[in-house]
């Protein structure tokens, strides 16, 4: 089997787990009771890793064209086939609660696959096969037909159940494989239900039925939202996505709901993204307070306050699961071969482990930009994680790091780490009033003055002129463009105008890429981003427009973005969606609206 380009594939999500269809109507990725849990349909790592594929047996042969789109404001995806015989439509979702309304949306999702065939001209030939592996495909269940035509995968931890009202499907030994016609104007509902093992089973039901209602919950959610901002059909789209990537009964945002897509095909730098970033703290704030709604935000930042309990001596982890756990260890996972032979796969992600300077520096921030939301005075727990996270940074910010690419070789004093300290110690100045006894700003403002100078000091090359990616470093690293999002420095600043021009000539690739270092294989969307917000609050507004839009142009068909963008062949890489790249696209778009935001 060859792998179908990572671009190919579209994103289905509950706000509970997420799954990837792709364009020849496979779905090949889905973790079915929440994002980090065992893939019950795996292809999209291993050709034998298990997937549902529906649609026509004419597909992928002369004659047949595929489009599609998400229905307006959901993540419900509509692909339509033409071929010689006719078309089709096929509309995949998965099932919010029935009645789910507004907020409501993910809190209960039943982890139900909904996939409705439509028969728009002609008779259309149509194949369904159905082959779960659960358990990331170390597992092949036992399957047996049901009275009512369905038939139960049972195996290990998991059970599913594959129905169509009216249609009497037949178990194949470890798969089911079915042709059936449809005419202009038939609809077939089918459904595979999740269960635990040892859990209740969801009861059979209506799959068009739910799968319109599961439409009017997505749209009864996006409309409590608005953004009035330039590029709002982009905006809007990304924001969709970030609300899907959002496991709503804590209200985390996943970085991606899949693992181990590579930087590079044939690779090792294979990581699993279905975790929360604590680094990534304050841009995930800033975006969903532009594009979604202070409720978001306001969940997201609970679920980071509770995830990190009392502060003590130990660094805060860079990342949790989605309910708050610390130890996310990594292993990897023998039953998978990797997107195209990239290995290996990986489950857990062992950063979680390192020492992130960073983490302090974005937790704080998210603080100052709450501070109204959060009631005079500060609740004790909001309290304690201010003056804990800012006593911490007080004591170690002089320490190295592994910096925000979670290098996996030594630690080192990076620019951009030493200047999110600096955040953490000015933004807790700013708070002081609201922190009690125990804040003291005189001192706090002494080292946060000191990283300051310290960083203009070591953190600045007077033999190239610029701020380089670490203390003593000749070497340019991308992350330093975060130093003007931050307010570090402005962007007109002398040097850092002169950082940005040799960011933008030394580490630009075509279609406004920026690669992290000079030896990055990839353009990493979120870098790209950054340069555009750096280009607007210089006051070059015409550039970073065009800028902006070239980037965002790298998405694909129905509006998604990976990690990362090969540089010769334009190929989406790693991870997908990726919460960083559609976060930069929304923190981007609110900049060259208003340069001066905060």
């Amino acid at each position: 089997m060859v792998q179908p380009p990572i671009s190919d594939y579209a994103f289905l999500s509950d706000c509970r787990s997420g799954a990837l269809v792709g364009r020849d109507g496979s779905v090949d990725w889905w973790c079915p009771n929440r994002f980090d849990s065992p893939a019950v349909f795996a292809r999209l790592l291993d050709s034998d890793g298990g997937h549902w594929r529906l649609a026509p047996v004419a597909a992928g042969r002369a004659g047949h064209r595929v489009q599609r789109a998400y229905r307006p404001d959901t993540l419900v995806l509509r692909t339509v086939h033409q071929t010689p015989e006719g078309s089709v439509a096929v509309t995949d979702a998965l099932a919010a609660e029935a009645g789910a309304r507004g907020h409501e949306l993910g809190l209960r999702s039943p982890a139900v696959l909904l996939r409705v065939v439509e028969g728009l001209s002609g008779r259309v030939r149509m194949a369904l096969d159905f082959r779960p592996r659960p358990e990331y495909s170390l597992l092949t269940p036992y399957l047996h037909e049901l009275d009512d035509g369905g038939v139960r995968a049972v195996a290990g931890p998991a059970e599913l159940t594959l129905r169509c009202a009216g249609m009497r499907l037949t178990a194949d030994h470890d798969r089911v494989h079915h042709v059936f016609e449809v005419d202009e104007g038939q609809v077939l509902g089918f459904e595979v239900a999740y269960a635990p093992a040892y859990g209740d089973r969801p009861p059979a039901s209506d799959p068009v039925r739910r799968l319109t209602d599961t439409v009017q919950t997505w749209r009864s959610f996006r409309d409590t939202h608005h953004y009035d901002g330039r590029y709002p059909d982009l905006v809007r789209q990304s924001s969709t996505v970030l609300i899907g990537l959002t496991y709503a009964r804590s209200g985390a945002v996943v970085a991606a709901p899949t693992t181990s897509l590579p930087e590079r095909v044939g690779g090792d730098r294979n990581y699993d993204y279905r975790f929360s970033w604590l680094r990534d703290f304050a841009m995930t704030m800033r975006a969903l307070w532009v594009a979604a709604c202070p409720t978001e935000a306001s969940r997201l930042f609970d679920w980071a306050a509770r995830s990190i309990g009392r502060i003590g001596a130990d660094p805060v982890p860079v990342l949790f699961g989605l309910e708050g756990e610390r130890d996310v260890s990594e292993h990897h996972c023998p039953g998978l071969a990797g997107y195209a032979g990239s290995a290996p796969v990986r489950i857990g992600n062992d950063a979680w482990r390192q020492r992130q300077l960073d983490v302090p520096g974005e937790m704080v921030s998210a603080v100052w930009r709450l501070r109204d939301y959060l009631g005079e005075p500060f609740g004790t727990e909001v309290r304690e994680m201010v003056l804990g996270l800012t006593e911490q940074v007080a004591a170690t910010w002089h320490l190295p790091d592994r910096g925000m690419w979670e290098t996996r070789d030594s630690d080192r004093h990076y620019v951009a780490s030493k200047a999110l300290c600096w955040v953490a110690m000015d933004k807790a100045v700013r708070l002081a009033p609201h922190l009690g006894e125990r804040a003291d700003p005189r001192r706090w403002a002494g080292v946060r003055d000191e990283i300051r100078a310290t960083v203009l000091r070591e953190g600045f090359s007077r033999e190239r002129g610029v701020f380089t990616g670490a203390f003593g470093s000749p070497d340019l690293d991308a992350a330093v463009l975060y130093l003007p999002v931050v307010g570090f420095l402005p962007a007109t600043d002398p040097r850092m105008r002169a950082t940005i021009a040799a960011v933008e000539r030394e580490l630009g690739g075509e279609g406004g890429l920026i690669r992290r270092w000079d030896t990055d294989p990839a353009g990493f969307l979120l870098c790209s981003f950054w340069l555009v917000e750096c280009l607007a609050m210089a006051g070059e507004q015409e550039r970073a427009a065009r800028l902006f839009e070239q980037v965002a142009g790298h998405a694909n068909d129905v509006g998604l973005l990976s990690e990362q963008i090969d540089l010769t062949t334009g190929a989406q890489l790693g991870n997908t969606p990726q919460a960083l790249s559609h976060i930069g696209l929304v923190n981007a778009a609110w900049r060259l609206t208003d340069p001066a935001a905060e």
